[in-house]
């Protein structure tokens, strides 16, 4: 594969957030370049499930992104839809991505069990929902970036090996 093509998504329920605020976003950028990919899409949009719905469509469809890293919005609260959101717009769940998150969190903190979050697939497009918090939305990255290109290459039609 050649350079995988990355799109992030900031949903924030603080209306006045916008990207200079935003540290788990640019800390995303900031570790998928030390990667050598390219982020092709940066979305900053507020906790409203049409929003990032539409956010992440764009980025799939439009933007062709191999691989979509959402931050912010898989909590409890009664704005957080991310990961409703994300199932809105997918083909299929990819449930294995979220679940090692959740237990490589799980190390850190045991709040880690109450995250909702998801991975999903549209099209060709893997959507991986990670924390909020810029902390934990690197821990999370580092967690699940090793296969990353391994993904779009399956997804793009490579080999399983």
């Amino acid at each position: 594969m050649s350079e995988l093509r990355v799109g992030i998504l900031t949903a924030s329920d603080s209306r006045s957030r916008g990207e200079a605020e935003d540290t788990a976003g640019r800390a995303l950028i900031e570790l998928v370049e030390q990667r050598g990919w390219l982020v092709v899409s940066y979305h900053v949009c507020p906790d409203d499930r049409e929003c990032v719905a539409a956010s992440l469509m764009e980025m799939a469809d439009r933007e062709d992104a191999d691989i979509v890293l959402t931050c912010g919005g898989t909590g409890l609260g009664p704005r957080d839809i991310t990961p409703e959101a994300t199932r809105d717009v997918a083909d299929r769940e990819v449930p294995g991505v979220a679940e090692h998150i959740r237990a490589e969190s799980l190390r850190i903190t045991k709040r880690a069990m109450l995250s909702r979050a998801i991975a999903a697939q549209r099209g060709t497009t893997l959507i991986v929902n990670l924390p909020g918090s810029e902390k934990a939305a690197r821990e999370a990255f580092g967690f699940v970036a090793d296969q990353l290109e391994h993904a779009a290459d399956m997804m793009a039609g490579g080999g399983h090996a």
